[in-house]
């Protein structure tokens, strides 16, 4: 992991995670640079993982995907074999934009976006026919009140400038 992130680095990534679409010369620019130790900056950041990859955000809305369902799922299932089968089913499922396996009473939390109830229940419906699952939860968002794809860049404590 690369753990030698500089003012400058975070600088970086500060303004790629705003709008990744910044020219290399707008980002120099921002971090009082010149392109050539940005780039390389940024280079040595993918190369060490901690920029995974560079995307664009779509709207859902606007992709007619108009219901977001959290789903929580248990499951009495916990071998090797059921797991990998469950994970299949839900990265095969374009619907399934997030999944998380958890600690506590909920095993898994699943972020699903949609058309509309019914696709929700199709859906619904191929999962279990294709996966046992021991009981299921589906929570409909009514409002997103906040969504990020930005982390928080912190100050390293070392860092003496």
């Amino acid at each position: 992991m690369y753990s030698a992130l500089d003012s400058t680095d975070r600088k970086i990534l500060e303004q790629l995670q705003s709008d990744a679409p910044h020219s290399l010369e707008e980002i120099a620019l921002s971090v009082n640079s010149s392109k050539t130790p940005v780039w390389n900056r940024i280079r040595k950041m993918r190369a060490a993982g901690v920029i995974k990859r560079q995307t664009t955000l779509l709207n859902p809305e606007a992709l007619g995907l108009e219901a977001c369902f959290f789903v929580l799922i248990r499951t009495n299932e916990h071998d090797a074999l059921w797991q990998q089968s469950f994970l299949e089913a839900l990265q095969s499922r374009p619907e399934v934009v997030e999944a998380h396996r958890l600690a506590g009473d909920i095993d898994y939390i699943v972020k699903v976006y949609v058309e509309n109830g019914k696709a929700y229940d199709a859906f619904y419906q191929n999962l279990i026919a294709e996966v046992k699952i021991y009981n299921v939860t589906a929570l409909l968002s009514m409002e997103e009140i906040k969504s990020t794809t930005a982390l928080p860049i912190l100050a390293q404590s070392q860092e003496a400038n």
